[in-house]
């Protein structure tokens, strides 16, 4: 009888949330899959014939090269650098005040990072200013005026700013994971004469896979909403070393061609879902085995 009335308070608790995902998640997403098997003004059905030209599409192939090219370039990245910022943060007894420095970008507007952006790498930027006078004072180079976003060095520009914005939440969830590992187990690892590589090797990293787990995940999804960095720097036609998934989306919706959008956001979808399957399936496996 108890187990009954706990069963029906969870069900109780968990149907708003349930019924929210229900209408604003599986509805609509549901209607985007109808429409990638019609035409997008007559409804018309054409079964697969929308997935047969958007992977026929170079504009699409492009843009799904670029985008899993700045994904698994960037998802180490910042979980190497997030580590390697907050080992030495967690022996610090008063890290607030660093915290919040790390954190800070992630609070400021995306447009404001943007201004900063095109101050540092636009033709009469920081960067060339720097570089012109270093040339000068050096006598080996004249007067410099590259502009960097319009040409291959966009992609790392883009790079640098998604490091720079994230590495905050990842230290954050780095230090929280480090702080739960026992003292004892450290301390006793020091005895046994274990050096400070061996203890992160063999004890920190082993005891960090859940924190691991999290961040990439969060890393993961957050890498395809560089688009606001990448549109608001170049528009809707940048570089084509910046052009991602999100700018054919953003082309496709404001000509209209929903069919096309409809079937690429269904392949999109299904390949975030299957990737994230796989990644707890790992995860499982790892923490059972």
């Amino acid at each position: 009888m108890r187990k009954s009335k706990n069963r029906i308070s969870f069900l109780i608790f968990l149907a708003p949330s349930f019924a929210g995902v229900i209408v604003f998640v599986l509805t609509p997403f549901a209607d985007v899959l109808k429409r990638s098997f019609e035409t997008a003004v007559t409804g018309r059905f054409t079964g697969a014939a929308n997935y047969s030209t958007i992977f026929q599409n170079q504009a699409f192939l492009l843009a799904v090269k670029n985008t899993f090219r700045f994904t698994f370039i960037c998802i180490p990245l910042l979980v190497v650098v997030g580590f390697v910022i907050a080992w030495p943060l967690s022996k610090l007894k008063n890290a607030g005040t660093i915290k919040a420095i790390y954190l800070f970008p992630l609070a400021m507007p995306t447009a404001t990072i943007v201004l900063v952006w095109k101050m540092v790498f636009y033709k009469q930027g920081f960067l060339n200013i720097f570089l012109t006078g270093l040339g000068q004072w050096t006598g080996t180079w004249g007067q410099v005026q590259t502009d960097y976003l319009e040409t291959e060095a966009a992609f790392w520009v883009l790079v640098c700013s998604y490091i720079w914005k994230n590495t905050g939440y990842t230290v954050v969830l780095w230090l929280a994971g480090i702080a739960g590992i026992p003292a004892e187990l450290l301390d006793a690892a020091k005895v046994d004469g274990a050096g400070s590589f061996q203890r992160i090797w063999y004890i920190v990293l082993p005891n960090l896979k859940g924190s691991l787990y999290t961040i990439v995940i969060l890393s993961f999804l957050n890498s395809f909403k560089i688009y606001r960095e990448a549109y608001l720097v170049a528009g809707a036609y940048p570089h084509k070393s910046i052009y991602l998934l999100q700018h054919i989306f953003n082309n496709w919706f404001v000509n209209l061609e929903l069919d096309k959008m409809a079937a690429a956001a269904v392949c999109t979808g299904g390949f975030l879902f299957i990737v994230i399957l796989l990644l707890q399936k790992m995860w499982d496996r790892d923490g059972t085995s």
